[in-house]
């Protein structure tokens, strides 16, 4: 398939996805790319740049990795069920799933629970995928904690020691990871999720993992029903992270707590601090977040998937090494 091709196919599928929610009456929104505030999630690193401001002189700027907090803003200003669909950039490593720049397809429906996007999610992706080669029709749905129960053998990941993490690596034998204290529980237990589960999720159809542990909650909501658990969730294909969703936090005190504890982890690493979104602070003291659910879909991944592409790079017009 010569890249003309390729791209007439993807201009087909932007095409479709934004069909999907123009014909659930969602509004597409353009919001900015560059912002005066960073992420302080400790994972992702925005990339800086300094623009000149009139009247202002220099002026540090950072590309969003996500369009998260503006959408937050605007749903804050009563803006209802909307989606956005552009560019977003995370300074990270080049692999066949991660470009530094990429598209992104993220969108928050007012007065829906957890499930209910879920389930949107889920009729996204097989309206997409119907017709390729990649399984969609099956849909299995498991807790963070039944998700190692059934895929790394560890019955009760929340009682779990550091030990036990480190066996079922050696199990599955995982090449020997240096670096990492013995008893640092949280790193062990993550290794055996991305290096013996993920790999295993989404194999015959759609995997969706949630309930996950409170500490990795980022902005959703802790459950009051189990306070071990964020009210959060994953979705993977083909061992393929797509989706990230949460139903949405919305107390303006939790996320100033959370943001400064990110900015305290920060510091911890030995990492720079970043610029706190205080227009978004704001907006969420003053006029409220309003209840609601959203989800960040990774674009490129979905259409490589659709196209069976062994690297999203194969499906976009340039990658970061050729732009």
């Amino acid at each position: 398939m010569t890249k003309f091709e390729r791209l007439k196919k993807r201009s087909q599928f932007l095409h479709d996805l934004r069909a999907f929610f123009y014909e659930r009456a969602v509004i597409e929104v353009d919001t900015p790319i560059l912002s005066q505030a960073a992420t302080p999630d400790l994972h992702l690193r925005s990339l800086r740049t300094t623009l000149q401001i009139p009247g202002e002189g220099l002026k540090d700027y950072y590309l969003h990795t996500s369009p998260e907090y503006p959408m937050k803003r605007l749903l804050c200003e009563g803006v209802e069920d909307c989606f956005y669909l552009g560019k977003v950039f995370r300074d990270s490593d080049l692999s066949p799933r991660h470009q530094i720049e990429f598209s992104m397809l993220e969108w928050y429906r007012l007065g829906f629970d957890l499930q209910q996007l879920i389930d949107e999610v889920v009729a996204l992706i097989q309206a997409r995928l119907s017709g390729s080669e990649t399984l969609c029709d099956d849909v299995e749905q498991l807790t963070y904690r039944e998700t190692f129960a059934k895929y790394a053998q560890i019955d009760d990941i929340f009682s779990a020691t550091a030990a036990n993490c480190r066996e079922v690596l050696l199990i599955h034998k995982v090449p020997e990871i240096v670096g990492v204290e013995l008893d640092d529980k949280v790193l062990w237990e993550q290794l055996v999720l991305t290096e013996v589960i993920e790999p295993q999720l989404g194999k015959s159809g759609i995997c969706v993992i949630n309930d996950f542990p409170a500490r990795d909650a980022a902005l959703a909501r802790v459950s009051t029903d189990n306070p071990q658990c964020a009210q959060r969730f994953e979705v993977f294909v083909n061992g393929m992270e797509l989706a990230n969703g949460y139903y949405e936090l919305a107390d303006a005190n939790e996320y100033r707590q959370r943001f400064e504890a990110s900015l305290a982890m920060h510091k911890e690493q030995g990492l720079p601090p970043v610029v706190l979104d205080e227009n978004l602070l704001a907006d969420l003291e003053q006029k409220g977040l309003p209840d609601c659910s959203g989800v960040a879909l990774g674009v490129d991944r979905l259409f490589a998937l659709q196209q069976g592409l062994e690297d999203i790079s194969e499906g976009i017009a340039f990658g970061i090494k050729d732009a």
